[in-house]
């Protein structure tokens, strides 16, 4: 299972990318964690450049999101909103069919941000039917360094905690497949 996870910071040495890149090397097997930490990279969002075809880097980012069986997102807060860098990238795929359906979760590496986590998943009901609020994780990681993050999660508990998440949503995906293909899963099969 492949999953995407993008880092709503444009920061070099963002806490919510190095939060991400942790989740990747937690992941359990079968399921790799493709990190995407480069909304700086993306035009300004303009109605008149969604093409087709749109700038080569949002069809690159549409791509990655369209290859993705899930998306996680980790976005730091700016002045109790999310910052625009990152509502610049959901503009981008709003038109597009990349995201309609895609399963998401949010990971989040402040114990603060709740006004911008509201905001976040009113965006994500809005683009995508199957995100799931409930698939949530939250780290006290605010004012972290990249590498501290990374020495955090050498623990075995909070990599533990990691994987569990991502296997969370590993299994939410596999349901919504199932359901989305019209298929009772397996063990309703079973005889008992």
């Amino acid at each position: 299972m492949n999953m995407l996870a993008i880092s709503g910071s444009a920061r070099a040495a963002s806490v919510n990318t190095a939060l991400l890149q942790a989740l990747a090397r937690c992941a359990p097997q079968g399921v790799s964690v493709q990190v995407f930490a480069d909304v700086a990279s993306l035009p300004i969002f303009s109605p008149d450049r969604e093409g087709p075809p749109a700038p080569p880097v949002v069809e690159e980012f549409a791509a990655a999101v369209a290859r993705a069986d899930g998306l996680i997102v980790a976005c730091p807060e700016y002045v109790r909103a999310m910052p625009g860098g990152f509502k610049n990238a959901i503009d981008w795929l709003v038109s597009r069919d990349e995201i309609v359906a895609k399963p998401i979760a949010l990971i989040h590496a402040s114990h603060r941000g709740d006004d911008m986590l509201d905001q976040l998943r009113l965006v994500l009901s809005t683009v995508s039917e199957n995100f799931t609020a409930a698939l949530f994780e939250r780290f006290a990681l605010k004012s972290s360094t990249p590498a501290e993050v990374a020495a955090f999660f050498e623990a075995p508990e909070q990599a533990t905690r990691l994987s569990a998440f991502l296997d969370r949503f590993a299994r939410h995906i596999r349901s919504s497949i199932v359901a989305e293909a019209g298929l009772m899963p397996p063990a309703l099969f079973r005889s008992t």
